[in-house]
């Protein structure tokens, strides 16, 4: 930072006139030199202000009123050896004081018994020793001239900027607003996902969320977010950073795979792990997180280190909540359409659900490879009873959540 003000000061020193060109090395505390520094009084009313410094400093001066005041503000200055009665004149200065204004800078301010405009400042430098000779001549006018140009100038060089406006912080979930829930409909546009026949992964993943987003609305108590409301392609960050922005309580994704080889049947939970559960699962992943590629775009080594661990604690928190999700939905899932995957809970590295501070689960809903799940995806009468069973979940999961959240961590 050195190096900063040393800028700083060879700036302020040109911009001043009679001051001195000739760039300081500020290497130590500026100390005042009692002997060298005073105040005067002038003809005309006027006032004149010398400080001897053993070097030069930023500085600024400005005036205040009510009551009325001058004030020097430095880079750090050693007062010791200073008096006060150095400054004071009846009739004009009154009490001085100085000392730190905060850390690394110094202030002197000085009452003044009638109003007093600064007429001319300027800080002079020894080009032999470097020693500094800061020069203040006040000049006398009215009250209303002197309260228009009272004020500390905003200066970013010198003053904190103003607090930034942070809205405050959603709620925690504790079941006293709605329940906000956001449907992300896997795959879309470019992307069609799985498909057989004419029949897409994208176009029945979008009717389902439509009819999930329908049972939560009729039931109350939650608002209802779509990462996509068309057939269009949406990138796997997007949907992560729509959940975010709507501030969610919870995010599902919804999918039916195809297999290329194989037999497998009914619906499948998914959570986030860096390991899968199991081959299949890892697999699954890899399709999913590959679909990014097709828009250009790659999510894999975005997070930097600190990023990562700030990940892994919030997910400390977010992790078990997503699980019981999981567990809530495949409960609601089989008491409503009566059958669900034999491996119902499994878990891999979707980069969809890497909303670390949000509750995530990926739903396959079925296999299109599988005659009787495609037979069920493609009814409407199914899937609006898969969409009752996902609304039980989620009600079930919500109750618990939030008897739970007066001991979560905050």
């Amino acid at each position: 930072m050195s190096r900063l003000f040393r800028a700083l000061a060879l700036a302020w020193l040109l911009a001043v006139p009679g001051t001195s060109s000739a760039q300081q090395e500020f290497s130590a505390l500026a100390r005042i030199d009692p002997a060298q520094s005073r105040a005067q009084e002038m003809r005309g009313g006027g006032v004149e202000i010398t400080l001897a410094l053993s070097q030069g400093v930023p500085w600024r001066v400005f005036t205040l009123s009510d009551p009325d005041r001058l004030v020097l503000d430095f880079r750090e200055v050693d007062w010791r050896g200073a008096d006060p009665a150095l400054f004071e004149r009846p009739g004009a200065l009154g009490a001085v004081r100085f000392g730190a204004f905060r850390p690394g800078w110094s202030r002197m301010v000085a009452d003044l018994a009638r109003p007093l405009a600064v007429d001319k400042a300027g800080l002079a430098l020894d080009r032999q020793t470097g020693a500094a000779r800061l020069t203040l001549r006040l000049a006398p006018v009215d009250e209303a001239a002197f309260d228009a140009a009272a004020g500390a100038p905003r200066d970013p060089r010198w003053d904190l900027p103003e607090p930034a406006s942070v809205p405050p912080g959603r709620s925690v979930q504790d079941g006293a607003r709605p329940l906000v829930v956001v449907l992300d409909p896997g795959h879309g546009g470019i992307d069609p996902g799985a498909q057989v026949g004419e029949v897409n992964e994208a176009d029945l993943m979008l009717r389902l969320a439509r009819d999930v987003r329908e049972a939560l609305l009729r039931a109350g108590g939650f608002e209802v977010v779509m990462t996509r409301e068309a057939d269009v392609f949406v990138s796997l960050d997007r949907r992560v950073a729509i959940a975010h922005q709507a501030e969610a309580d919870l995010f599902i994704s919804l999918h039916a795979d195809s297999l290329a080889a194989g037999f497998a049947r009914g619906a499948t939970v998914y959570t986030l792990s860096d390991s899968a559960s199991d081959e299949a699962s890892a697999a699954l992943a890899e399709r999913h997180n590959r679909a990014d590629l097709l828009a250009g775009l790659d999510l894999t080594g975005t997070d930097d280190v600190v990023a990562d661990v700030l990940m892994d604690l919030a997910r400390l928190d977010t992790a078990p909540r997503s699980d019981k999700l999981a567990a809530a939905l495949v409960s609601g899932i089989e008491n409503a359409v009566g059958r669900v995957n034999s491996r119902p809970l499994r878990s891999a590295g979707f980069s969809v659900l890497k909303a670390a501070d949000i509750p995530s689960v990926l739903v396959e809903a079925g296999f299109l490879s599988t005659p009787q799940d495609l037979k069920n995806l493609t009814d409407p009468a199914w899937r609006a009873g898969m969409a009752a069973g996902l609304r039980d979940g989620i009600q079930a999961w919500a109750l618990s959540d939030a008897a739970e959240a007066p001991l979560r961590r905050r």
